[in-house]
């Protein structure tokens, strides 16, 4: 325990973090449900949820990964030997292995889109050639196999260099980077003639559309943006050392997270509707509607290799924790090294990943349960594995941990006081198992 690596600076704990919970989903997938799900009224509702549903639980994985000092596999043998919770790590390790084997395939889409903005690929195209541009490379047989393997080199590098020389670095160096990128595209949107209408789209509250399913909607955004349950968090938490303030990080990683989900939103809509692209959902508005605002814009070119920096750089933060969960796993529990370990995840991950590829072009036709493999990892993960593992970190921790536990992480050792331990108890244990019962029976259909 005392020989295990550490993150060195609070800068590195606060990157680390919320690079983990910073990606793909939100850049586009915030931002669409916000507009379309009541604007302002949305944004309400998801900020209550992160408060009351959000921070909560992070504190919980933060306490669970701390007070272990260990992979989320080792952290339940530790804090509850001889029971059945390690169910919960494995379960965080086959999410995040699974998300890993269609995340990485989108974020190899990322790299291409890249390279094509680079060698000014989307010039003089149509919003038809580009959609059909898109459909074509992401159903192809190999190119986006090698943007895959690119991708998990990327990972390699960053993964096997460790705590504190590879992803403390990484992130010290990408989060910031990703989040001027992100104030310069706002900058920039909000100065395009018509933005108002943008903005009016995003954050105008629309009280007539909030029911019951924005209601859900609001509350699963707000557990899968981020991330839990998947052992992201409990993992980072194994790297604190005893002067991090559990509340206070919790906080900051989940106000980080919703601003650049907001930032997203004031970066891509008001420079939609300033030249009159109707929004789309999904890989769409990155990989269709977005290029071709670029191509109307003065300075296209920079613009567009600059939104794909950042949208490459938010999947790699993503990626990163998600392999960390597993590489740690695998090297603790199993007594491998961490470059052999990392070797092997990243292989696995390969292999999945090329499959989850063609599962959406040439394997198209072979499903299971009507779904493409591609779609079947994406819903086990979301529908069952990350909600599963939320419902049951939130009744161990509310139910089953130590209190003194808690307290001693929450305080530091008793260092300082905090006021808000009850209102943390409560949360975690009523309001989070209840949120998230009906996040996964919303996710099965079931309501």
């Amino acid at each position: 325990m005392d020989n295990r690596s550490t993150f060195a600076t609070k800068l590195g704990v606060i990157a680390a973090a919320v690079g983990s919970a910073v990606g793909l989903g939100n850049i586009w997938r915030f931002p669409y449900e916000l507009g379309q799900n009541g604007g302002g009224a949305f944004l309400i509702i998801y900020l209550l949820c992160v408060i009351v549903l959000g921070i909560p639980l992070i504190v919980a994985e933060f306490i669970i990964g701390r007070s272990s000092s260990s992979n989320v596999g080792g952290a339940f043998k530790k804090l509850a030997p001889g029971t059945h919770w390690n169910v919960i790590g494995y379960m965080s390790v086959l999410a995040s292995f699974l998300i890993l084997g269609f995340y990485a395939v989108t974020a190899g889409w990322t790299v291409e889109y890249l390279f094509q903005a680079l060698k000014n690929g989307f010039a003089g195209r149509s919003p038809e050639e580009l959609r059909d541009a898109f459909t074509s490379f992401s159903t192809t047989t190999y190119t986006p196999i090698i943007w895959l393997f690119i991708f998990l080199l990327a990972n390699y590098f960053i993964i096997v260099g460790g705590v504190k020389n590879g992803i403390e670095k990484a992130s010290n160096i990408m989060m910031p980077i990703l989040f001027v990128l992100l104030i310069i595209f706002c900058i920039r949107s909000i100065t395009l003639p018509g933005a108002s209408e943008g903005l009016s789209f995003l954050f105008k509250p629309d009280f007539s559309k909030v029911n019951s399913s924005v209601l859900l909607r609001a509350m699963g955004q707000a557990f899968f943006s981020l991330s839990l349950g998947m052992g992201c968090l409990i993992t980072y938490g194994s790297y604190f050392d005893r002067k991090t303030k559990l509340g206070k990080t919790a906080f900051t990683v989940a106000s980080l997270d919703t601003l650049v989900a907001i930032l997203a939103g004031i970066m891509i809509f008001p420079a939609v509707f300033s030249f009159g692209i109707s929004p789309a959902a999904g890989p769409e508005l990155v990989f269709v509607t977005v290029p071709n605002v670029f191509m109307q814009m003065t300075g296209g070119y920079i613009w567009s290799v600059l939104f794909f920096l950042l949208l490459t750089m938010a999947a790699l933060t993503s990626t990163v924790s998600m392999f960390e969960v597993v590489t740690a796993f695998i090297h603790e529990e199993y007594n491998v090294s961490r470059k052999k370990a990392t070797i092997w995840i990243i292989s696995l991950t390969f292999i999945l990943g090329t499959i989850c590829s063609l599962s959406l072009g040439p394997w198209k036709e072979q499903t299971i349960f009507g779904l493409t493999i591609f779609d079947l990892f994406d819903y086990v993960s979301a529908n069952i594995l990350l909600p599963g593992g939320g419902l049951l970190i939130s009744i161990y921790v509310g139910y089953r941990l130590d209190r003194t536990i808690m307290i001693n992480e929450l305080t530091n050792d008793h260092s300082f006081r905090i006021w808000y331990f009850k209102p943390l108890i409560f949360a975690i244990r009523y309001i989070a198992p209840v949120a998230i019962i009906l996040i996964f029976l919303s996710g099965l259909g079931v309501i």
